[in-house]
C-alpha cells in the first residue's frame, strides 16, 4: 500500500486535470455536494439522516420495552430473531440501499440524470425481489434456524410468532428503503426524515396497542409488535412513492416508458451485492456469538440481546453520517473529483468514531442505565453488563471503520471493507469458541468479539489510506467514473 501523503497527492493531480474539462450542468443541491464546504455540507445533510436513524432503531427499542412486559422467554425469543431482521434492515438500507444511492449520485455527479431517472425504477425493481426471497427464505427455515441459535420451549415459540408476522411483510420493508436510498442518493436527507419521525409517532402508541390490546385493538402478544412495524413501512413506503412521482425530487420514479436495461441493474447490484456480503458477514458473527451465548441459558442471551441492541445502535447513527458520505462521494467521483472524494471520507470517520466512543465508554461506566431499560433479571443484567464492559470501549474503532465502509460504497470500491468485515467474523467466531471450551465464561467470548470490532476499524482505515480506491490498474476507469 502507498502512503497516504502520496495517494492524496496523485488524486489532486487527477482531479485537476479532470475538472479543467468543461463541466455538465448540475441542479444546485447536485452542485451542493461537488462545491458545498465538506464539513459543513456533511454535517448539514447528516442532521437530519440522523433523526431518521435514530428515530427508526426507536421502533425496535420502543418494541423490545414492551415486549420485555411481556417476560423473559418473550424477550429473548424477540432477541433470537432480531439479528435476522437487523440483516434484513440492514441489507435494505445500508448495503443494497447503498448500492442504489451509490448509482444515483454518481450519475448524477456525471450529469447522467436520465440515468439517474432510471435507475429509480430500476431500484424499486431490485427491492421487491430481494423482499420476497427473504419472505420465502426465513418462513421456511425460520424456525431451524431459531432452534440452531438457542431458542428452546417457550423462548423459540414467541421466536416463530414473531418472525413468521414480521417476514410476511418482507416486501414493506425493502420497498420503504429503497425508495428512501433513491432520495438520499440525489442528497435529499430531509424528505426521508420527515416520513420517517411522523410514522415513529404514529407507531409509538400503536406497538403497545396490539401487544397488550386497548379499545377496538385485540391483544396479540409478540405478533402484534410485528404488525405495528409493518404498518409503519406500508404507510412510509406509500409517502416516498408520493414524493418521487411527484416531480419535486431531483429524480422522477417513472413506472411506465422506461426500457429496462443490465446496465443499470448492475451499476446498483456491483456495489450492492458486495456490501451485501459483508452486512451477511456482520449479521452472522452477531448469530453466531448469539448462539455461544445460548449454551448459558435464556437469560444470558437476553442480555447480550438487550446489549447488542445498543451495538446496533450505533449502525444507524453511523448510518445518518454514512447516507451523506455516499452520497458526497459517490458524486464528486462521477464529477471526477477524487481528491475531494477522499477528504470527505476522512472527515466523515472522524466524526463517528468520535460519537462511537463516546457511547461505548459511557455504556462500560454505566451498563445498568442501558439494560434495565428492558428487564431486570439478574441473569441478564449481569450478562449484559460483562458484554458492555467489553465491548465498549471498541465502539470508536467501529464507528471508523462502518463510516469508511459506506465511503467506500460511495466510491463503488468494497475489497477492502468485505475483507474488514470476514476478519472480524473469524476472529469473533473462532476466539469466541474456543474462549467458551476453554473458560466457559461469557467474558472470553466478549473479548473475542472487542478484538473483532478492532480489526474491522483498523483494516479499513489502513486500506482508505493507503490507496484502495485509486489502483495504478484502475487507473483509467477512474478517469471515467467506472470505479468498479
Amino acid at each position: 500500500m502507498r502512503a497516504p501523503d502520496l495517494e492524496t497527492s496523485q488524486s489532486e493531480a487527477l482531479e485537476a486535470k479532470l475538472t479543467a474539462a468543461p463541466q455538465p450542468r448540475y441542479d444546485p443541491r447536485t452542485r451542493a455536494l461537488i462545491e458545498g464546504p465538506i464539513a459543513a455540507t456533511l454535517i448539514r445533510l447528516a442532521a437530519p439522516n440522523v433523526l431518521v436513524m435514530l428515530a427508526q432503531t426507536s421502533v425496535g427499542l420502543v418494541e423490545t420495552y414492551f415486549v420485555g412486559k411481556l417476560g423473559t422467554d418473550q424477550l429473548a425469543g424477540v432477541a433470537l430473531v432480531f439479528p435476522v431482521v437487523m440483516l434484513m434492515q440492514m441489507m435494505s438500507a445500508g448495503a443494497m440501499g447503498g448500492g442504489m444511492s451509490s448509482a444515483i449520485a454518481r450519475a448524477l455527479g456525471g450529469g447522467r440524470r436520465a440515468d439517474a431517472d432510471a435507475l429509480a425504477l430500476h431500484a424499486l425493481i431490485i427491492g421487491l425481489l430481494l423482499g420476497l426471497i427473504f419472505t420465502v427464505a426465513v418462513l421456511l427455515g425460520g424456525d431451524r434456524l431459531y432452534a440452531a441459535m438457542g431458542g428452546s420451549g417457550h423462548s423459540l415459540a414467541a421466536a416463530n410468532i414473531y418472525s413468521t408476522v414480521i417476514f410476511s411483510g418482507a416486501v414493506l420493508v425493502w420497498l420503504f428503503n429503497s425508495l428512501a436510498n433513491v432520495l438520499r442518493g440525489t442528497g435529499n436527507m430531509t424528505v426521508p426524515a420527515l416520513v420517517t419521525c411522523a410514522g415513529v409517532a404514529v407507531l409509538i402508541p400503536l406497538s403497545p396497542c396490539l401487544i397488550f390490546g386497548f379499545g377496538p385493538f385485540p391483544r396479540l402478544g409478540v405478533a402484534g409488535g410485528a404488525a405495528a412495524v409493518l404498518i409503519y413501512y406500508a404507510a412510509g413506503s406509500a409517502a416516498f412513492a408520493f414524493y418521487l412521482r411527484s416531480g419535486r425530487s431531483v429524480v422522477r420514479l417513472t413506472l411506465i416508458g422506461v426500457r429496462l436495461r443490465w446496465s443499470l441493474f448492475a451499476d446498483i447490484l456491483r456495489v450492492g451485492a458486495v456490501a451485501a456480503l459483508i452486512t451477511v458477514a456482520t449479521n452472522l458473527t452477531i448469530a453466531i456469538a448469539t448462539a455461544l451465548v445460548g449454551a448459558l441459558g435464556p437469560a444470558a442471551i437476553a442480555g447480550y440481546g438487550v446489549g447488542t441492541r445498543l451495538e446496533y445502535l450505533l449502525i444507524p447513527l453511523v448510518f445518518g453520517l454514512g447516507g451523506p458520505l455516499v452520497a458526497m462521494v459517490g458524486t464528486n467521483i462521477g464529477a471526477h473529483r477524487p481528491g475531494r472524494a477522499l477528504r470527505v471520507a476522512w472527515i466523515g470517520a472522524g466524526i463517528a468514531a468520535g460519537l462511537c466512543e463516546l457511547i461505548g465508554l459511557g455504556a462500560a461506566m454505566a451498563p445498568r442505565a442501558w439494560l434495565s431499560l428492558f428487564d431486570t433479571a439478574p441473569g441478564m443484567i449481569d450478562a449484559g453488563t460483562r458484554y458492555l464492559h467489553v465491548v465498549g470501549p471498541a465502539y470508536g474503532l467501529f464507528g471508523l471503520g462502518m463510516a469508511l465502509y459506506f465511503a467506500s460504497q460511495g466510491a463503488g470500491r468494497l475489497l477492502w471493507p468485505l475483507l474488514a468485515n470476514f476478519t472480524r467474523l473469524v476472529i469473533a467466531a473462532a476466539g469466541g469458541y474456543l474462549a467458551l471450551r476453554l473458560s466457559g465464561s461469557l467474558t472470553g467470548v466478549f473479548i473475542a468479539l472487542a478484538v473483532a470490532l478492532c480489526a474491522f476499524g483498523l483494516i479499513n482505515a489502513a486500506a482508505v489510506a493507503g490507496g484502495s480506491w485509486f489502483e495504478k490498474p484502475r487507473r483509467a476507469g477512474v478517469a471515467r467514473g467506472e470505479l468498479a
